[in-house]
């Protein structure tokens, strides 16, 4: 399934549950993901695009993770 098939960005795994204000899963705020189910279209269009902005649907963001995980500059 296309990152376009989705609804939502979720990835099954929230941090915000844990108490983080950005989940590092999926990139969204902790308002975003408790209001997804009723944000408008245009509301859920505006996160999808900060969210590609920002790298997190590209796997930018993962890779950087990683790398300082594994002691790698990039």
């Amino acid at each position: 399934m296309s990152v376009l098939d989705q609804d939502s960005p979720c990835r099954g795994f929230c941090t915000t549950a844990l108490g983080d204000d950005v989940c590092r899963s999926c990139g969204r705020t902790f308002e975003e993901v408790c209001g997804w189910n009723q944000f408008t279209k245009e509301q859920k269009e505006a996160c999808w695009q900060r969210l590609r902005e920002e790298g997190w649907l590209s796997g930018e963001k993962e890779l950087r993770r990683l790398s300082k995980c594994n002691g790698i500059d990039s």
